[in-house]
């Protein structure tokens, strides 16, 4: 296990290199769960107008469209502002935690993406601190409320990963797994694919997670941006499609 280092005089337990503490992994994989209360069975993220389109009809296309997710897409914007807001909280930089809280809600390309990522974020943190109370937590709850915006679901997760001392990599890591997940989940009901063809697209997925965490991490704030249009263009006409069975 690598060594402990408090960061910044504030108190937070980090590892000196990228492994994880048992107690703090079992907290990550706890609130990254399916069963954690942040409704993530709803959203497609526009995958349910994507499949209208039949621009996604089977396990091969859903690939490729959640490849551009993540490395083009939210994936790559949520990732870097994951990255920035995980590294102010260590550091107890409150402005520029303000900053990634700022950004990462007004950086929405479509209504229905802006309500999955705000109403995820607020369901997360209030489910913290109802069950898993953090110490900490007050100051940045303070720092939100200053910033007069929700906190979108990415921050959310990196302020609980680095005040339980899980570092960036690892929990970025983990926080692009869950969201992927949830998407071949939603890929699964909605193409329709059986269950070892979801499992199947989502090891496939798994080293473009990876990749897509490491770019993210690299990344300078003034590359914050994203490029992948049809995915945003799926979620807007998401918005007036006329059968759903997903909010977004």
């Amino acid at each position: 296990m690598a060594g402990i280092r408090m960061a910044a005089g504030m108190g937070i337990r980090t590892e000196v290199n990228d492994s994880v503490s048992t107690h703090a992994l079992t907290r990550l994989l706890a609130w990254l769960s399916p069963s954690f209360p942040v409704g993530g069975f709803s959203y497609s993220h526009g995958i349910e107008a994507a499949v209208e389109q039949g621009l996604v009809r089977d396990r091969a296309t859903m690939i490729v469209w959640l490849d551009g997710i993540l490395r083009h897409g939210a994936g790559r914007t949520d990732g870097i502002l994951f990255a920035a807001a995980h590294r102010a909280v260590l550091a107890g930089d409150e402005a520029g935690f303000a900053w990634a809280v700022e950004r990462a809600d007004i950086l929405r390309a479509s209504a229905e993406t802006a309500l999955e990522s705000r109403a995820q974020g607020q369901a997360f943190l209030l489910a913290i601190r109802a069950a898993w109370p953090l110490d900490g937590l007050a100051r940045w709850d303070a720092v939100v409320a200053a910033a007069g915006r929700p906190v979108a679901y990415s921050v959310a997760v990196a302020l609980a990963a680095a005040l339980i001392g899980v570092a960036a990599g690892p929990a970025l890591t983990a926080y692009l797994h869950a969201f992927a997940a949830n998407l071949v989940s939603a890929g699964v009901r909605l193409v329709p694919l059986g269950q070892t063809d979801g499992q199947r697209a989502l090891a496939a997925l798994d080293p473009i997670t990876h990749r897509a965490a490491e770019a993210a991490l690299a990344a300078p704030l003034d590359d914050l941006g994203g490029r992948a249009m049809a995915v945003d263009w799926t979620s807007m006409i998401h918005e007036t499609q006329y059968t759903r069975l997903f909010r977004s």
